[in-house]
C-alpha cells in the first residue's frame, strides 16, 4: 500500500488476482458493499425497516437479483472465474479476519453474509439501471401529454443537439411521435421522490488527445465521471493490479472485479454515460374476463408470478424482523410497475422491457479489458458489455484514440421512444438491436482528438432512435473549445480543463438578462453585477449565485400558469429534458410559453419574466444569505457537504465529514449539478479525476473525493478530500520502481484459501 493507502496487488496469475482484489476490497470496503448489495437484491429494509420497504419492492420488481441469477448460469471461461475468484476473495476476509469486521456492522445490526458471482452481477445490473436514465422523461413527458394534449405537449419535449455538427442540417433532434395511452398520473410529491430514487444522476466528462496533441507525443485520457459522491469514502475503489501479463492501475465499483477506468502497460481508458435508451414502458390491457391474464390485442395471456420474501427489520419482532410476501407479475415484456408507481389511476398497467436482461452472453467483456493491447482489442471486448450504456474513450501506446458505445440499442418499429408503448397487438415493437458495428463509435477523427459531456453524439446519418434524454450540450461545447485551441495540451492542462467552471449557458443568456435587470431601478444592481461578471462560477463571485437564482424562478414562471406548479417542478427537476429547449426559447425572444395565461388582459414577454423572476430571487437570497447584495458569493450559496454513513446529521457530522464551497455547476466541466426543488447544495459532482498520459511511464494523475477506506475512522477515508476540493494533485503509481519507492506496508496472501 502507499501513501494514501491504495493497494498493488502482485500475482503470478489472473485467478490469484482476482482473488486478492477480492480480498482487499473487502478489507477496506465490505460495508460499502453490502449496503449496495442489499440496495440492488430489495434487501434494504433489513436494514432500515418499514420506511425502505417500497424501495425493495421496486428493485425487487425490476429484477436486478434475477437478471443475476440467470446471467451467472451462462457464463463461461474467463468470465465466470473472473467473479468467482474474486467472490471468494471477498468469502475469505470475512471468513479469515473477523476481528478486521468494520465497526458499521455492530452499530447497524448487520453481519456479512458470503459472497458469491450472482452478488457482483447484481450490483452490475443496478449500475447499468440507471445508465438508461429515459424512464423519468417518460414519465414526465406521458404527464405532459395528458395535462397538454400531444400537439402542445411535443412544444416541451426535449431538444437534443450535436455541437459537432453545428453548421449541418438536422442538428437539434425532437422527439417526432407520441402514441400514448391515458395514464391518469398524478405529478405529486410522492412521485416527485420516487422519479428521484429511480436514478444515480450518472453524468460524466471523458476525452482523448492523441499523440499529435499531447505535449509528451503518446495518447491522454481524461475523465471524471459524474455521480453523487457525498457520501464517504466515495463511490470507486482504486488499486493497481499486476501480473506477468499486464500492468494496471485504475478504480472499479466495489464488489465489482476488474477495471472500469484507469490504464495498463497498453491502453487508457474512461467513461461516461451515454444515455442509449434501453428501456420502454408498455402499456398493457387487462383482460376483463381473466384478471391474471392481460391481452394482446384479442390474445389473452397469463402473468408470470414471482413470489419473493422480504425481511423487514421491526423493533420487538421475533429474531428483530418481521417478514412478508410480494407478488411480482411479469408480462413477456418485462415486469408490471404500475404496481409500485406512485399516482397511477388508469385501468390499464405498465409493463418495463430493458434489453440488458435480453442480451445477456457468456462473456462480460469487463474481464478482457485488463488484456486488450491496442484500440481494436478495447472494442473487440466492448461488444459484450451488454449491462450498461457507456461512452468508452480510450487510447493505445501505438497512439490512436477511439470511442465506442456499450450496451444494446433496440432497434423500434414506433421509432422514437419518448412515451409508454401501448400494447395493440401481439407483434413486437422491438424488431432486434442495433449491430454492434453500427453502434455510435469513432476512431482517430482528424481533430486529433475526441470526448463526450453525455451530450448527442449522434450523426444525422445514424438511421436508429436512439435517445431523447441526453445532456444539453454546454459542456460540450466549452470542451470544443478548449481541445480545438491550438498548441498542445499538457497532462497539467487536462487536469485544470476538469476544474473549468466557465458556463456556456450563462455566457449567452446572462447578458440579456443583466439587460432586462438594468433597466428597473429596483433590479438595476442586479443587472449591473450580472454584466460585470465573467461567467466562471467561481466561489467568491456573485455574478453564479444571480444568474442561478434568477435563471431558476424565471423557468418555473415560464412553465407553472400552464402546467401547475407540480408537474412544472417536476419537469424542471429533470433538467435535461428542458434546458436546451427554454435556451432556444430565450434567445430567439419567441416563444408563445412566456405569455402567462392566468392574466389575460396582459401579455407578459421575456424580459417582464426575467424581471419578475429576480424580484423573487432577490428576497430568497436575502433570506438565506442576508441585505448585502456583495455578500451573495457563489460559495455561499452553493456547497458540496461530505458525510460519513453512520453520521449523516447531528453532532459530529462535520468532524466526520466536511462541507466545502463549491465550484462550477450543471453546465460547467467542474460540475456541481443541484436539485432545481432544494437549491442550491451540490447533489452531483465528479467522483472521480483521473488524467492518464500513456508518455508517462512512473504515474497516472488522480484524485478521489474522500480516500481509499471505507472504514469509519480510518485514516483514508477521507485524507483526499481537500485536494479533491482545492486541485492539489494526487497519484496512482505504475511503474515497479514508482510502486516500491512509495510503498509503506506489505502483505502477502498465501496459497491454501
Amino acid at each position: 500500500r502507499d501513501e494514501n493507502g491504495m493497494a498493488y496487488l502482485s500475482a503470478q496469475n489472473n485467478d490469484d488476482l482476482f482473488f486478492a482484489q477480492g480480498f482487499v476490497t473487502a478489507q477496506d470496503r465490505l460495508f460499502p458493499m453490502e449496503l449496495t448489495r442489499l440496495m440492488a437484491s430489495g434487501r434494504i429494509s433489513e436494514l432500515a425497516g418499514e420506511r425502505a420497504k417500497g424501495l425493495d419492492i421496486r428493485h425487487r420488481t425490476y429484477g436486478f437479483r434475477r437478471a443475476a441469477e440467470k446471467h451467472a448460469q451462462i457464463l463461461t471461461g474467463p468470465a465466470k472465474s473472473f467473479l468467482e475468484r474474486y467472490a471468494q476473495g471477498v468469502n475469505a476476509f470475512i471468513e479469515h479476519r473477523p476481528q478486521e469486521i468494520p465497526l458499521e456492522f455492530k452499530l447497524s445490526g448487520l453481519k456479512p453474509e458470503p459472497w458469491t458471482s450472482v452478488d457482483c452481477l447484481a450490483i452490475l445490473y443496478f449500475m447499468g439501471w440507471n445508465s438508461a436514465a429515459n424512464l423519468g422523461s417518460e414519465v414526465v413527458a406521458q404527464m405532459l401529454v395528458e395535462k397538454l394534449g400531444p400537439q402542445k405537449a411535443a412544444e416541451l419535449f426535449p431538444i437534443n443537439i450535436n455541437p459537432a455538427l453545428e453548421n449541418q442540417t438536422g442538428v437539434a433532434r425532437t422527439s417526432s411521435s407520441v402514441t400514448s395511452a391515458w395514464l391518469g398520473l398524478d405529478p405529486s410529491a410522492e412521485l416527485a421522490r420516487w422519479l428521484k430514487n429511480e436514478t444515480l444522476a450518472l453524468g460524466s466528462n471523458n476525452w482523448a488527445t492523441g499523440p499529435g496533441l499531447s505535449a509528451g507525443g503518446k495518447p491522454i485520457v481524461a475523465n471524471d465521471p459524474h455521480l453523487d459522491a457525498r457520501i464517504l469514502p466515495g463511490p470507486w475503489y482504486p488499486c493497481g493490479l499486476m501480473t506477468p501479463e499486464f500492468r494496471a492501475v485504475g478504480v472499479t465499483i466495489p464488489g465489482v472485479p476488474g477495471m472500469t477506468i484507469g490504464r495498463t502497460d497498453h491502453i487508457a481508458l474512461g467513461v461516461t454515460n451515454a444515455y442509449g435508451d434501453t428501456q420502454d414502458l408498455y402499456v398493457e390491457t387487462p383482460d376483463p374476463q381473466k384478471p391474471d391474464h392481460y391481452l394482446e390485442g384479442t390474445v389473452s395471456k397469463p402473468f408470470e408470478i414471482v413470489e419473493e420474501r422480504l425481511k423487514i427489520r421491526e423493533k420487538g419482532a421475533p429474531g428483530g424482523f418481521k417478514e412478508e410476501t410480494i407478488r411480482i407479475r411479469l408480462t413477456r415484456r418485462g415486469p408490471v410497475v404500475s404496481d409500485v408507481l406512485p399516482g397511477y389511476k388508469a385501468d390499464k398497467v405498465l409493463s418495463l422491457r430493458w434489453s440488458a436482461v435480453e442480451a445477456q452472453s457468456p462473456s462480460l467483456g469487463f474481464e478482457r479489458l485488463l488484456t486488450a493491447k491496442n484500440v481494436a482489442q478495447i472494442r473487440e471486448a466492448l461488444q459484450d458489455v451488454n449491462q450498461i450504456s457507456l461512452n468508452f474513450v480510450f487510447a493505445d501506446m501505438d497512439g490512436q484514440i477511439g470511442w465506442q458505445v456499450s450496451g444494446k440499442l433496440p432497434i423500434r418499429t414506433q421509432g422514437d421512444s419518448q412515451t409508454p408503448y401501448p400494447v395493440r397487438d401481439d407483434k413486437d415493437n422491438w424488431t432486434g438491436f442495433v449491430p454492434y458495428d453500427r453502434m455510435p463509435h469513432a476512431l482517430n477523427p482528424a481533430e486529433g482528438w475526441l470526448g463526450t459531456c453525455n451530450h448527442d453524439t449522434i450523426g444525422p446519418d445514424f438511421p436508429y432512435y436512439y435517445s431523447t434524454h441526453l445532456s444539453p450540450s454546454f459542456r460540450q461545447r466549452r470542451l470544443m473549445a478548449l481541445m480545438n485551441a491550438p498548441g498542445k495540451k499538457s497532462a497539467d492542462a487536462h487536469w485544470a480543463y476538469q476544474r473549468d467552471t466557465l458556463n456556456v449557458m450563462a455566457e449567452n443568456i446572462a447578458p440579456l438578462m443583466a439587460k432586462a435587470l438594468a433597466a428597473h431601478p429596483d433590479t438595476k444592481a442586479m443587472g449591473d453585477a450580472l454584466a460585470a461578471w465573467n461567467h466562471l462560477d467561481d466561489p467568491n463571485q456573485v455574478g453564479p449565485t444571480l444568474f442561478q437564482a434568477v435563471y431558476r424562478e424565471f423557468a418555473l414562471a415560464v412553465y407553472k400558469d400552464e402546467l401547475g406548479e407540480s408537474l412544472a417542478g417536476l419537469m424542471l427537476d429533470n433538467w435535461y429534458f428542458w434546458q436546451e429547449r427554454l435556451q432556444r426559447a430565450v434567445l430567439t425572444n419567441d416563444s408563445p410559453w412566456f405569455d402567462d395565461v392566468t392574466t389575460p388582459a396582459a401579455k407578459e414577454t421575456r424580459d417582464l419574466l426575467f424581471h419578475q423572476a429576480a424580484l423573487r430571487a432577490a428576497e430568497g437570497l436575502k433570506a438565506k444569505l442576508g441585505s448585502d447584495q456583495a455578500g451573495w458569493t457563489w460559495g455561499k450559496a452553493h456547497r458540496h457537504e461530505f458525510v460519513n454513513p453512520i453520521r449523516r446529521s447531528g453532532p459530529g457530522k462535520e468532524w466526520l465529514g466536511g462541507d466545502f464551497a463549491a465550484p462550477g455547476s450543471g453546465e460547467t466541466l467542474y460540475r456541481g449539478l443541484y436539485d432545481f426543488g432544494n437549491p442550491y447544495g451540490v447533489v452531483v459532482s465528479a467522483s472521480l479525476r483521473m488524467v492518464a498520459d500513456l508518455a508517462d511511464p512512473e504515474k497516472v494523475v488522480a484524485v478521489l473525493p474522500g480516500g481509499v477506506s471505507g472504514r469509519v475512522f480510518d485514516p483514508h477515508a477521507k485524507d483526499q478530500l481537500d485536494a479533491f476540493m482545492s486541485g492539489e494533485k494526487r497519484y496512482w503509481w505504475f511503474s515497479e520502481a514508482a510502486v516500491e519507492g512509495h510503498s509503506k506496508s506489505r502483505m502477502t496472501l498465501e496459497p491454501g484459501f
